[in-house]
């Protein structure tokens, strides 16, 4: 019985991040993402590095998989990748390569898309759009990053407000009115490119959701809903949001 229900349950491609552990290299993902799948009824499945180096195994485990998660890293975008020049800190090519093709593929297949923090900024440039690389040196914006001598509790709580778009993704999911969020990033988007729907911004105007149109569920949020994910009301529905899309991809999948 547990297997079939294994098997009932949608499953939910994971994208790792490079990660050097001791002499070794590693491809890593932080268990609160996988709690948070898990938690919202899905099957998280690991999406190595390797895949986006190789179209026909992408193309093989994209058939099977219901939904794709492009989680938050340490590590940030390489900036030739929305038109920029220069070297960037903590970079992590394999990661950029593979988010780009989930992407795509999942704008091509119509597939359940949910992107949190660098996965939101990998939705924004991979449609087109561009990234503050310093939102704390421009002068625009408020502080975003959270402070890390804080333990994590104070680290992830609400940081600032967000205010939906009225008919959006996220106002369905979770209504239009102001909620809070939490802030825990250098980073943020410039310019967003055609094809996306502006889902919610800070009170400074700095862009916190996007969707991607024409699209059933694809959404990317600039924070983390994933810490303590089935606490907060907004973080769950988010996540039941998903995996309920993820749920009717896999129905339509079979039935197709």
């Amino acid at each position: 019985m547990s297997m079939v229900y294994i098997f009932n349950k949608p499953w939910v491609g994971v994208i790792l991040c490079q990660q050097q552990l001791g002499p070794h290299p590693g491809l890593t993902v932080q268990q609160k993402y996988l709690d948070a799948i898990v938690a919202a009824g899905a099957v998280p499945v690991p999406l190595v590095h390797q895949l986006g180096a190789d179209e026909q195994s992408l193309d093989a485990m994209l058939a099977r998989l219901d939904g794709i998660l492009l989680t938050g890293s340490y590590s940030n975008m390489e900036p030739h990748h929305y038109g920029e020049t220069g070297e960037e800190a903590h970079t992590d090519k394999g990661r950029d390569r593979l988010s780009l093709r989930l992407i795509a593929a999942a704008q091509t297949m119509k597939m359940p898309l949910f992107g949190i923090c660098r996965g939101f900024q990998e939705m924004v440039v991979a449609s087109g759009g561009s990234l503050h690389r310093r939102l704390h040196e421009t002068g625009l914006f408020a502080e975003h990053r959270e402070n890390k001598e804080l333990p994590l509790e104070q680290q992830y709580a609400p940081a600032h407000s967000i205010t939906p778009v009225a008919g959006g993704v996220l106002a369905r999911l979770a209504g239009d009115a102001e909620l809070n969020v939490n802030s825990l990033h250098m980073q943020g988007a410039k310019s967003t490119g055609p094809g996306v729907q502006v889902e919610a911004t800070a009170p400074d105007g700095l862009v916190e959701a996007i969707s991607l149109v024409n699209h059933p569920f694809a959404l990317g949020v600039q924070w983390h809903p994933e810490w303590q994910s089935r606490e907060n009301p907004l973080s769950r529905a988010l996540f039941d949001g998903f995996v309920a899309a993820c749920h009717d991809y896999a129905g339509q999948r079979s039935r197709g």
